[in-house]
């Protein structure tokens, strides 16, 4: 069976890569692992999921129609973490939802984002948002 991890944040760049996360499950007959993780080096960090966005996302993955694991973990490395999950469960492919970015950041993509692209195992899917 194909196993599809998907980091998750509760926000339009998390959506994307579930929704892909969940296509790609459907498409290939696999699994999903969502991973939402966080460096827990600041007081509140909006890509960690709260109880009631965690229930939202249960709500959500339960019409799904497909087998779903949800992950939770702190560590020093948001992609670290991520890599961990995949390697942990032999991950097929994994999704991740990329941010726009200013022309400067273009050059410099964000840390976790580059971190999953360059020490994957597997295939890594980077979606955007629709505008």
């Amino acid at each position: 069976m194909t196993t599809i991890v998907v980091g998750w944040t509760p926000d339009q760049y998390g959506e994307a890569a579930l929704a892909r996360g969940i296509e790609e499950a459907k498409l290939r007959n696999g699994s999903v692992v969502v991973v939402n993780a966080t460096r827990g080096d600041a007081l509140v960090d909006e890509r960690y999921a709260d109880e009631q966005q965690l229930a939202a996302l249960a709500t959500e993955l339960g019409g799904a129609g497909i087998e779903v694991d949800v992950r939770r973990s702190m560590g020093a490395d948001v992609g670290d973490q991520v890599l961990s999950v995949a390697g942990d469960v032999t991950a097929d492919l994994i999704v991740i939802g990329l941010r726009r970015r200013s022309p400067v950041g273009k050059l410099l993509m964000g840390s976790v984002a580059q971190r999953i692209l360059l020490g994957a195992d597997c295939a890594v899917l980077a979606v955007k948002p629709p505008e």
